[in-house]
């Protein structure tokens, strides 16, 4: 074929956009309840629309909620050129070197890096990590009274992936339990709201996240200085002594910005949701005396099968992060019926998909046996994400619960309650137990292996 004749070839038309059903109201009086009550807004909508409509709100502008495993699974398997990550993200916290931050070949390059520390190997180095923290933590547990599990386990999984991270206690690892914990909490709350212009000083909210950074960004660049001096550089097994080692393909090294806005993804969101997943798991299996029987009966041998149930079915009918998006970069994307043009956002609502999905039989019942011998449906059980930007620390988050589920049964009695559920609180990014996961435990004369 000549160049002449290529030339004449017709670029292909664009299809004809077919939106679904809309909201109609002003962008503020959609925006209010998006950021302060999505779950309820989202929940009616559905129950008025289906599993598709339309929003216009703040930050995200024009976009399309779904509430469907197919259409889930069409948006996470599409092509990167087609939909690439929302705008904006979490990046706006976590910095512009973060995972959140990039997109399409980058994005992919940088996951390869990410994995190896949180996979195979390195994940069942991490356990006696995850067994000492626990148990340092609640040896100051009090007995016999109901205490909030929330904070507890905020302290056992942020210590938990500090040594994951660097691999050491310290000083300088102290200065970072004091700024991490505070700033996720203002960060997770700032991230569903619009940025002002300029942060008004280190009074404000946003003036605060910048302080936080700054003080951070000093304890980092201090410690990578501490690793690249060590004379076993080479032998560390830490994520920072391996991401400090990595190089891509084509040589090429993450800068140190990189990698504090990667080492500050890892932190914030390797304590935050694993500990809200857990304060959910302790306020679950108290109101279900069965479930916390047969799970003390199997934390005495070496079985995880009904407990690693029991998380999933925890992740499922409590869901902490409850959605997840891309931005439509073709001129129009096919999702189901609809065609979506270029500039819009799409969001999957993860909660809304794990309370109807026809997957589950009865999906408001909390039920650990739906996933007893069997994995939920992929895109069906989405505590996660899914497709090229699923969490890169499920197994590491996913062995934790396990392991700090396991040592506390082992070691303390929790007395079951005939109290009503705890409400859903949103921290702005997580959905936590309102009440902080209450429990009343009791310790052990003897553990239970």
């Amino acid at each position: 074929m000549s160049e002449a004749t290529v030339a004449e070839v017709p670029a292909p038309s664009p299809r004809a956009v077919r939106l679904p059903p809309a909201l109609p109201a002003p962008m503020a009086l959609q925006g209010i309840p998006f950021a302060f009550a999505r779950r309820q807004l989202v929940a009616w909508l559905s129950r008025r629309y289906g599993t598709a409509f339309t929003l216009n709100v703040p930050m995200f502008g024009r976009t399309v909620i779904v509430a469907d495993p197919q259409l889930a699974k069409q948006l996470f398997m599409a092509p990167t050129e087609d939909v690439g990550n929302i705008q904006p993200n979490l990046s706006r916290i976590l910095g512009s070197g973060s995972v959140f931050a990039l997109d399409g070949t980058e994005h992919r390059r940088r996951r390869k890096l990410l994995t190896p520390p949180f996979h195979g190997k390195s994940i069942k180095n991490y356990e006696k990590v995850f067994e000492e923290e626990t148990l340092r933590e609640s040896a100051t547990w009090p007995e016999g009274r109901p205490f909030e599990t929330l904070e507890p386990m905020m302290r056992i999984t942020l210590n938990a992936i500090l040594r994951a991270v660097f691999g050491a206690e310290g000083e300088k690892l102290d200065e970072l339990r004091r700024i991490i914990p505070p700033w996720v909490t203002l960060g997770s709350r700032l991230a569903t709201i619009p940025s002002p212009p300029r942060t008004f000083g280190r009074w404000t909210p946003w003036g605060r996240i910048a302080e936080y950074r700054r003080r951070y960004d000093e304890v980092i660049d201090r410690l990578i200085d501490e690793v690249r001096a060590d004379p076993r550089f080479d032998e560390r097994d830490d994520v920072l002594a391996l991401l400090l080692r990595s190089a891509y393909e084509d040589g090429t090294e993450m800068t140190r910005q990189e990698i504090a806005d990667e080492l500050l993804t890892l932190l914030a969101a390797g304590h935050e949701t694993t500990a809200s997943t857990m304060g959910w798991v302790f306020e679950r299996i108290s109101r279900h005396p069965q479930v916390l029987a047969r799970l003390v009966d199997e934390a005495a041998t070496d079985d995880n099968t009904y407990r690693q149930a029991t998380i999933l079915e925890v992740q499922r009918h409590r869901t902490v992060i409850d959605f997840a998006g891309r931005h439509v970069y073709a001129p129009t994307f096919q999702l189901g019926e609809w065609v979506i043009p270029r500039g819009y956002s799409i969001v999957v609502a993860i909660a809304r998909i794990h309370e109807t999905s026809d997957d589950f039989v009865d999906p408001q019942r909390f039920d650990p046996e739906r996933f007893v011998g069997t994995r939920p449906p992929t895109f069906s059980h989405l505590p996660f994400g899914g497709g090229t930007r699923r969490c890169v620390g499920a197994v590491f988050a996913n062995v934790e619960m396990d392991i700090v589920l396991r040592t506390v049964l082992r070691h303390f009695d929790i007395e079951t309650t005939t109290a009503p559920a705890e409400k859903v609180h949103s921290r702005g990014v997580a959905f936590t137990p309102k009440a902080g996961g209450q429990v009343t435990l009791r310790r052990r004369p003897q553990p239970l292996a």
